[in-house]
C-alpha cells in the first residue's frame, strides 16, 4: 500500500516538473549476413517525411523528436526494405534500432514498395507472430507478463486466469520451448510445474524485451524438443552513452534495471525484482501467498564487425505459504487442505558468441541452467505432524549448439548445425498415489545422467521473381537414456514450408512437417526398486503438423490471416495406474509425469484460426482472434475423447487509443497560466504528454474435467491422503467447465522530461471476477465450517466421510495500480 500512496503523491506532482525534451533514433544499418555496414542507406520515420543516410559505417542518428511512438524504415538498393514499428522516444535514452538488411534476389523486381509492418521468414511463412515491447507493456490485463500478453494471439489459451499453462492448439503445457537470445531456457514462470511449463507469474522482465517471435507451427530445424510453440525473446542492448535506470513500482512487485557501458564496446543491463504478490492475496483474502524475487542480466561486447560476444542470465528465488486465516468459505478451506508447500530456486545462464564472414555467419552457444525444487505438505498443515508429501527434486543442463546460416546465389539460404547437452536429474520424494482404489505411498530416490545429441540442416530458395519461397529441412536427435533411443535415425523429423505471393500483399502459405520431444526427467527418472522403470516403454513423443492459410496485408499497418491446421500425436506417455494420456494433466501446482508410463497414447488436434491484428496507426492499435479447434486423446478403451485442453471456442478482443499533446499545447497552456499572474511567457520547448487506454475481452468454451469418484474420494484412508475429490477415470473429461469470459482494463499516462520520463498506469485484471472450472469435493461441515466431521460405516474397511460438491468458487479481478520512471 506504501507504493500505492507513493504513486498518487507523485501523480499530484507531476505537472510541476514538465520541461524541455530532445528524442533520439540511432543504430546501425548492416548486412543480415555478413554483418558488414551498409553505408549511405536511407533511414526513415513514416509518416513524417524526416530521415537520413548512414555513414561510411553504417550509422545514423535522427534527433530533435518529440517523445512519441514511430514507425522507422531502411532500405538500400540491393536490399529488401524493412520497417520496425513502434518504436518509443523518450528523453531518457536514445532509442536504440538496428536494421538488418537481407540481400534481394538479382532478378527480382525493382519497385518501390512499402515495407509491411509484419515479416515471416523462409523457414516459418505461418504460425509465425511477433509481438514488440510496446504491445507487451500496454496489453490490458497482460501485468507486463509475456505469458499473460501471448494470450491474446489465435489458438492460446491457459487452465485458470491465475496461472499461465499456455496450451497452444489443444497442446499440453509441457509441449512449448523458449529460447533468450538464441539461449535455451526451460521455463519463463515462478513457481513452475516440475515435468511441464507453468507457472502462476512470469518470469521474464519486459523492460528487456525488444521483441517476442511466437511459432506455433513450422518450427526451423534448429529449433528442436517442442511439439505445440516456441518462443524466442530478443533481448535489448545495453545503453552505450551513459549510465541509466528503470524503476516499476506498483501493488504486487518493484523492479529496478540498471544500463550503461562499461567500455567503448561493452554495454550491459541488468534487473532484479521483488514481488508484493503476497501483501496483494493475503488483502483480498487468498488462502496462498506466493513470494518471488528474480534477476536478469545481458553483457554484449562488439569485438569488431566481425565478432560479437554477449552473455545472458535469469534467475529466480520463489517461496510459497500458506494463508491459514483464510478459511472461512468452502472454497478456502479447499485451497488450504489442497495446496501444498512450493520452495524453488532456478536459474539459466548462457554465453553467445557470433563470428560473420563474407557470405555466412557462425554461432556458438554454451548455456547451463538448474531448477531445484522442494514441495512439502503437513497432515492438516499442522507442522508438529508427520509430511505426507516430502518431494526433493534438481535438474541441471548444460548445452553446446554450433550452428552456420549462409547466403549464395542471392536467393539461397541454408543453415546446418549440431548440438550436445549432458543433463542431470535427482530426486528423493515421498508422495501418495491412488493404487486400486486406495492410497498408496511411493517412495522415489533416482539419479540420472543423460546424454543428448542432435545434428540439423535447413535450405531455403525463392523462384519466380521471389514470388515462390520454398524451405526444406531435416533434424535427429537421440540420447543416451536406452538403446531405442540412442539411435538418431528413427527420430529423423523432415518439415517443408512453402509461401507464394498471389499480390505484392496477399500470400498462400504452407507447411508440414514432423516434430520430436524427449518426456520429462520426472518420467524418465521414475524408478521401481532401484531401476528406471520407464526405460524400455518410453521413447520421443512424434506429432505430425500440416498448417496451410492466406495472410493479407493493408497499407495501415494491418494483418488479416485465416490458417488451418492439423496435428497428429504418436507414441505419447500414457500413465498405466489411471489409464489415461498424460497429455491430460500439467496444468497445476507440484510435479507430474512421475510415475509408470509406456507409449501407446495416440491424440489429435485440428482448427481453423482467424486473426486481424492493428499495428500503431494514427494512435489506435488493437488484436481480434478467433479460434475453432479440437482436440482429443484414445482412452483405455482406444475410443477418441476430449482432451482437457479441448477448448471449442476462444475469443479474443484487444483494442485500444493513444492520446499524444504536444509541445505547443503544453507551452500554450502553460503561458496563459503565467500571463494571468502577470508573469512573462517561456519560449516555445518540447515537450509531451501521452495517455493509452485498451481494453480486453475474453471469451471461451469451459474446459473438459473428469467426474469424481466419490465412493473412493469419501474413503478416509484416501481422504486423509489426498484430501481432495479423486477422478473416475473409466469418465474421462465427460464433464465441462462452464463458458468463461472477462475483461481487463488498462490506462496509462505519461509525461516526458529533458532526462527522464514518468508512467502511471492502472491495470485491472478480470474485471467480472468470473471464474470457470471443475467443482470441489469437500468435507461436510457446513458452510461456515462450524460443523464436526462425520463418518459412515465407522471401524469397517469402507470407513468414509460425508463430502458434498462447491463450485469452481468466485473468480478475482486483480487491480494493479503502478509507476515506471525511467532515467
Amino acid at each position: 500500500m506504501k507504493a500505492g500512496l507513493f504513486t498518487l503523491f507523485l501523480f499530484y506532482f507531476i505537472n510541476y516538473w514538465l520541461s524541455a525534451q530532445n528524442g533520439i533514433i540511432k543504430g546501425k544499418v548492416f548486412d543480415a549476413i555478413s554483418n558488414e555496414p551498409i553505408a549511405f542507406a536511407s533511414v526513415l520515420i513514416e509518416g513524417t517525411g524526416q530521415g537520413v543516410t548512414t555513414d561510411i559505417d553504417g550509422n545514423y542518428e535522427l534527433k530533435g523528436l518529440e517523445p512519441n511512438l514511430y514507425n522507422v524504415s531502411a532500405s538500400y538498393l540491393g536490399y529488401k526494405k524493412k520497417t520496425e514499428t513502434e518504436i518509443q522516444v523518450t528523453n531518457a535514452k536514445p532509442a536504440v534500432m538496428d536494421f538488418a538488411l537481407a540481400e534481394q534476389g538479382e532478378n527480382a523486381p525493382v519497385v518501390e514498395v512499402k515495407a509491411s509492418a509484419f515479416y515471416k521468414t523462409e523457414e516459418s511463412p505461418v504460425s509465425l507472430r511477433t509481438i514488440g515491447t510496446a504491445e507487451i507493456a500496454r496489453n490490458p490485463g497482460g501485468g507486463r507478463d509475456i505469458s499473460k500478453v501471448v494470450r491474446i494471439l489465435p489458438g492460446v489459451t491457459t487452465t485458470a486466469s491465475f496461472r499461465n499453462d499456455l496450451l497452444i492448439r489443444g497442446g499440453a503445457p509441457n509441449e512449448n520451448r523458449f529460447f533468450l537470445d538464441d539461449v535455451e531456457i526451460p521455463n519463463i514462470n515462478h513457481f513452475a510445474t516440475q515435468g511441464a511449463s507453468g507457472g502462476p507469474n512470469g518470469l521474464l522482465n519486459v523492460d528487456f524485451i525488444r521483441e517476442v517471435d511466437f511459432y506455433s507451427g513450422a518450427f526451423p530445424a534448429n529449433r528442436g524438443n517442442s511439439l505445440s510453440s516456441v518462443f524466442n525473446f530478443k533481448q535489448k542492448n545495453g545503453r552505450d552513452d551513459r549510465l541509466g535506470f528503470t524503476l516499476t513500482s506498483g501493488t504486487s512487485e518493484v523492479a529496478l534495471s540498471v544500463e550503461g557501458p562499461l567500455s567503448k564496446k561493452t554495454t550491459f543491463i541488468v534487473s532484479a525484482r521483488q514481488s508484493f504478490l503476497q501483501l496483494l492475496f493475503k488483502a483480498i483474502g487468498l488462502p496462498f501467498l506466493p513470494t518471488y524475487n528474480d534477476f536478469q542480466f545481458k553483457v554484449r561486447t562488439q569485438i569488431d564487425s566481425k565478432n560479437e560476444l554477449y552473455f545472458v542470465g535469469l534467475g529466480a528465488l520463489d517461496q510459497f505459504k500458506l494463508n491459514l486465516e483464510a478459511n472461512e468459505t468452502p472454497s478456502q478451506r479447499f485451497l488450504l487442505n489442497n495446496l501444498p508447500v512450493n520452495n524453488q530456486w532456478s536459474y539459466a545462464m548462457g554465453a553467445v558468441y557470433r563470428h560473420s564472414r563474407a557470405n555466412s555467419y557462425w554461432t556458438f552457444v554454451l548455456s547451463r541452467n538448474m531448477l531445484d525444487n522442494k514441495i512439502f505438505k503437513y497432515v492438516d498443515n499442522d507442522e508438529s505432524q508427520e509430511k505426507f508429501i516430502d518431494y526433493k527434486s534438481q535438474e541441471s543442463e548444460n548445452k553446446l549448439r554450433i550452428e552456420n546460416t549462409a547466403r549464395f546465389a542471392s536467393t539461397w539460404k541454408l543453415n546446418y548445425g549440431v548440438g550436445y547437452e549432458l543433463a542431470r536429474y535427482f530426486n528423493s520424494s515421498k508422495t501418495f498415489e491412488l493404487v486400486n482404489g486406495t492410497a498408496t505411498p511411493v517412495f522415489q530416490e533416482a539419479l540420472l545422467y543423460l546424454s543428448k545429441y542432435t545434428f540439423f540442416g535447413q535450405l531455403s530458395n525463392k523462384f519466380f521473381d521471389e514470388k515462390l519461397t520454398i524451405s526444406a529441412g531435416l533434424r535427429a536427435d537421440g540420447n543416451s537414456f536406452s538403446a531405442q533411443m540412442a539411435n538418431p535415425i528413427p527420430q529423423l523429423s523432415p518439415r517443408l514450408s512453402v509461401a507464394y505471393n498471389i499480390l505484392p500483399n496477399l500470400a498462400a502459405n504452407f507447411n508440414g512437417g514432423i516434430y520430436y520431444q524427449l518426456p520429462a526427467y520426472t518420467t524418465l527418472g521414475y524408478t521401481e526398486n532401484g531401476e528406471f522403470a520407464n526405460k524400455d516403454r518410453v521413447s520421443y513423443i512424434r506429432s505430425s503438423h500440416l498448417v496451410a492459410g492466406l495472410e493479407y496485408y493493408t497499407k495501415t499497418n494491418t494483418k488479416i490471416s485465416v490458417e488451418g491446421y492439423f496435428k497428429y500425436y504418436q507414441n505419447y506417455p500414457f500413465l498405466l495406474n489411471q489409464q489415461i494420456a498424460l497429455a491430460n494433466l500439467g496444468g497445476d501446482f507440484g510435479v507430474i509425469g512421475a510415475a509408470p508410463i509406456d507409449n501407446s497414447a495416440v491424440g489429435r488436434a485440428y482448427g481453423l484460426e482467424f486473426l486481424v491484428q492493428q499495428r500503431l496507426y494514427k494512435g489506435f492499435f488493437g488484436i481480434v482472434s478467433y479460434t475453432l479447434g479440437k482436440t482429443e486423446f484414445k482412452d483405455a478403451n482406444n475410443n477418441y475423447v476430449p482432451s482437457s485442453w479441448d477448448s471449442r471456442h476462444i475469443l479474443n478482443v484487444a483494442l485500444g487509443k493513444s492520446w499524444t499533446t504536444m509541445s505547443s499545447d503544453i507551452r500554450s497552456k502553460q503561458n496563459a497560466s503565467r500571463i494571468a499572474k502577470g508573469r512573462p511567457a517561456k519560449s516555445d520547448k518540447v515537450t509531451a504528454q501521452t495517455f493509452d487506454f485498451g481494453i480486453n475481452a475474453r471469451m471461451q468454451t469451459g474446459l473438459p474435467y473428469t467426474p469424481f469418484d466419490e465412493q473412493a474420494s469419501a474413503l478416509t484412508q484416501n481422504w486423509n491422503r489426498f484430501g481432495r475429490g479423486l477422478p473416475d477415470y473409466t469418465r474421462l473429461n465427460q464433464s465441462r467447465s462452464p463458458l468463461f469470459y472477462a475483461i481487463d482494463l488498462r490506462v496509462d499516462y505519461k509525461w516526458f522530461f529533458q532526462k527522464w520520463s514518468f508512467n502511471l498506469y492502472f491495470d485491472i485484471q478480470n474485471l467480472p471476477g468470473v471464474v470457470s472450472g471443475a467443482p470441489a469435493l469437500i468435507l461436510e461441515q457446513g458452510d461456515n465450517g462450524d460443523q464436526p466431521v462425520q463418518t459412515i460405516n465407522q471401524g469397517q474397511p469402507n470407513e468414509s466421510y460425508l463430502l458434498r460438491s462447491i463450485p469452481a468458487g468466485a473468480g478475482t479481478s486483480v487491480p494493479t495500480l503502478g509507476i515506471i520512471i525511467q532515467y
